[in-house]
């Protein structure tokens, strides 16, 4: 069955940095985009960040670029999202997610698969 397991979130102070890993399984890793999304509370999911089948094309949501980068490791179904110079507005339950189309994840979804969400939370 497909798996995508978020680890790496936690509480850090304002400016500090966090790594997300995601495991992938049940599926082509290679053959998929894959995508970081983030809910806060009370807020709608929205779109943080996507990555192409090779690694080679990213994109970022305005709020996190420059500030956040994704990435894959397609020898080992793994990808992280780097954060760093992290801010309050940043605190929210963040996804990984899968699709076969680049371009559906970079529209905000909805994806093929989901993880289950791992919590950041940025303290001031």
């Amino acid at each position: 069955q497909v798996q995508l397991v978020e680890s790496g979130g936690g509480l850090v102070q304002v400016g500090g940095s966090l790594r997300l890993s995601c495991a992938a399984s049940g599926f082509t890793f290679g053959n998929y985009a894959m995508g970081w999304f983030r809910q806060a509370p009370g807020k709608e999911r929205e779109f943080v960040a996507v990555i192409g089948w090779s690694g080679g094309i990213t994109n970022y949501a305005d709020s996190v670029k420059g500030r956040f980068t994704i990435s894959r490791d397609n020898t080992k179904n793994m990808v992280y999202l780097q954060m760093n110079s992290l801010k309050p507005e940043d605190t929210a339950v963040y996804y990984c997610a899968a699709d076969s189309s680049w371009a559906r994840l970079l529209a905000g979804g909805p994806a093929a698969y989901w993880g289950q969400g791992t919590q950041v939370t940025v303290s001031s």
